[in-house]
């Protein structure tokens, strides 16, 4: 980026005192993204036989690197003034770069970690490729970050990152999920500043059309894992854990979106709509693997979530306040997120059949 070196020092300097961006992605809290290990042996397992047509199609379109030359800095990355751009919106931005980082790096370990510890040769090719994809992910974000002065040290990270444990059907839930939904918030993105691209603040947003369709194909190598195995997606038990998977990824959504509200003001979208935007294509894609969605219209849903983002609001202030009256509102707060959790929980759910053919191409 063509910035004067003393403008670009100071920049660092200021933001590097304002932005602990290692510390950020550290954190580890229920709206942070995480890092996961699991069961590798279980997952070696796997036998694809099932889905074999469908199988071979997918590798083969991943073994060709569609993306391969597209996450460089080209001539359609803008100069950025960081040194003019509102705090606010600096703030809530870099958070939403270091977040986005964080959660591509993880995916990054999670598959890097299986191929390496597997001998089953159809999982080990697939983790193969998408940790390929996810280190171009937040490597190009990190770029992103680097230019402002406050990249995150993603070897550190590995680290100093606590890991949670998730059993395999768990990492298949949720990553399936993340992924499409990644999709979903990307191309939603693109397809907006598209239309208005004097709301297009930055130029990493250029890049997201192509992008999002790696999360759209990470996504269907999930659907299939999971059509390996019927009981995943069949049985009663199995259905509750997708409904608190699909609860907890669309709230968490929701209350992380609403903590930016600068950001998503520049981009020009009203974050209510964008996030229903993002729920109803995500729940709409997700019908090729998941036997339900959630019915996002239904009166107690919107009211829920507002609730939930209240309470974790209330949670933050409570944890600055410190002290016996701090825990005591903390508690309360906590109490009032279950609350609205449980709540949308027990929203009746719209039952749907998955179709034969679990494979989709990106339509939007």
């Amino acid at each position: 980026m063509n910035m004067h070196a003393t403008t670009h020092d100071e920049l660092a300097t200021e933001m590097g005192d304002r932005f602990d961006t290692d510390a950020m992605a550290q954190e580890s809290t229920l709206l942070n993204p995480r890092f996961y290990t699991t069961d590798f042996d279980e997952m070696d397992r796997i036998d694809v036989s099932p889905v074999r047509e469908e199988w071979d199609k997918l590798i083969g379109q991943m073994k060709s690197d569609p993306n391969k030359g597209h996450f460089k800095k080209n001539e359609d990355w803008d100069k950025v003034d960081w040194d003019g751009m509102d705090p606010k919106l600096k703030r809530e931005f870099i958070d939403f770069l270091v977040s986005s980082c964080t959660a591509e790096f993880s995916g990054c370990v999670l598959y890097k970690e299986m191929k390496r510890r597997g001998t089953n040769k159809d999982i080990c090719e697939l983790f193969n490729y998408m940790a390929r994809d996810e280190a171009r992910h937040a490597g190009f974000i990190n770029d992103a970050l680097r230019e402002a002065g406050v990249a995150v040290n993603l070897g550190f990270l590995t680290k100093a990152k606590k890991y949670t444990y998730f059993r395999p059907k768990f990492i298949y839930y949720a990553t399936y999920l993340s992924e499409k939904i990644g999709y979903a918030r990307y191309i939603t993105i693109y397809r907006h500043l598209e239309a208005n691209p004097d709301k297009r603040f930055h130029p990493i947003f250029k890049w997201f059309r192509e992008w999002c369709n790696d999360e759209f194909s990470h996504g269907e190598a999930f659907a299939l894992l999971m059509r390996t195995d019927p009981k995943l997606t069949e049985s009663f038990t199995n259905k509750l854990w997708i409904r608190f998977f699909l609860t907890a990824v669309y709230s968490t959504m929701y209350v992380r979106d609403h903590a930016r509200p600068e950001f998503h003001k520049a981009l020009g979208v009203d974050i209510d709509w964008y996030d229903q935007e993002v729920f109803r294509k995500t729940s709409e894609i997700a019908k090729q693997v998941f036997p339900m969605e959630l019915d996002i219209d239904h009166p107690r849903w919107m009211p829920n979530l507002k609730r939930m983002e209240t309470a974790f609001r209330k949670m933050e202030a409570a944890e600055k306040q410190g002290g016996l009256g701090g825990r005591l509102a903390k508690l309360g707060a906590m109490t009032s997120a279950a609350l609205a959790f449980v709540s949308i929980y027990t929203i009746p759910v719209k039952k749907s059949t998955p179709p034969a053919s679990v494979r989709l191409e990106p339509a939007y």
